[in-house]
């Protein structure tokens, strides 16, 4: 299994030059179960990098363009009436997939933005009064640049909070960049790399296998402890006397359970491709930027400081005596 966790990253970097870090969050977001968020400006390779994952893992894929325009009819599918067997027929939309790409889904209004919430949590979309299953596994991965675009609107808190994660490929370096530029395939490479993935009896039923083995990766209770810890100082309970200025220097949203389900289960899967059967706190370092930032700043309210909130919040926290922060 682990052999065909590093065919599978291999093929992805393959695809995507110069950001392996990147490609291995994505994976790990998707062994854990989790919607991907990927932050970019055009033209970045986050288009190549969602169709990348939904090809190699094999899984049904469907992109659709969130414009300004777009209904939520257009996302989840429509009833109509048909004449002939005088009866009401549901027309499907790109949610049945296994793998949905919501590409520049902040472009689109607040309301068709809200038609993937149910589907998002609950795996399941509510038509004409039917609640239709989604199919197994099932995944959004959503695209979005940066709110200072024009035509762009901000995804709410609850939204971005059944994201998982939220990443950004940002620029390549040197060298990735000439292996863009001098290839002469690069169109065709996508594709072709792609299917060259020698795994060929890898299976839907494999990776949902994967699925399983992470979530049988062990957490000690002192990992739970530090996971809580960190939890904790980003609502500001903890007991150092600088409670107050801790509040007003991060101003943040604090994490919720839901965030600490999403951090565990995330860095549980990071510690799968790392070939181990336990968490170390190293995992949640791994993962917890991906998995916290977006859901600790509010929309527009970035501070530009040498730390991120992240970071700072991982600072305060003792990882061999977490709870006593």
């Amino acid at each position: 299994m682990q052999k065909t966790i590093n065919v599978i990253l291999d093929k992805i970097e393959s695809v995507v030059l110069g950001k392996p870090h990147e490609c291995r969050l994505a994976l790990a977001c998707m062994l854990a179960k989790g919607h991907l968020l990927i932050e970019d400006l055009p033209g970045m390779g986050k288009t190549t990098l969602a169709h990348t994952l939904a090809e190699t893992l094999k899984l049904s894929y469907q992109r659709t363009q969130f414009t300004s325009d777009l209904l939520p009819a257009d996302v989840v599918g429509i009833s109509i009436f048909n004449t002939n067997k005088q009866m009401f027929e549901l027309h499907k939309g790109p949610i049945f997939n296994q793998v949905v790409l919501a590409d520049e889904i902040n472009r689109a209004s607040p309301k068709t933005q809200s038609a993937l919430l149910e589907a998002m949590e609950e795996k399941q979309v509510s038509i004409d009064g039917v609640t239709h299953q989604l199919p197994k596994p099932f995944f959004v991965i959503a695209t979005q640049n940066p709110l200072f675009h024009a035509g762009t609107y901000p995804l709410p808190e609850s939204q971005l909070d059944r994201f998982m994660m939220r990443i950004s490929l940002g620029f390549p370096d040197i060298e990735a960049e000439k292996m863009i530029l001098l290839s002469s395939e690069l169109k065709n490479n996508k594709n072709s790399s792609v299917k060259s993935l020698n795994i060929e009896s890898f299976s839907v039923e494999h990776f949902i296998a994967m699925q399983d083995a992470v979530q049988q990766v062990h957490a000690s209770n002192s990992i739970i402890e530090y996971i809580i810890a960190l939890c904790r100082v980003s609502r500001g309970q903890h007991n150092t006397e600088n409670s107050d200025e801790y509040k007003e220097t991060l101003a943040c949203n604090p994490l919720s359970p839901r965030a600490g389900k999403a951090l565990l289960a995330a860095a549980k899967a990071w510690a799968f491709i790392d070939e181990r059967e336990y968490l170390l706190p190293d995992d949640i370092h791994a993962v917890f930027y991906a998995v916290c930032e977006h859901r600790l700043v509010l929309n527009g309210q970035e501070q530009y400081t040498s730390l991120s909130i992240s970071e700072q919040i991982l600072q305060r926290v003792d990882v061999l005596n977490p709870l006593s922060n």
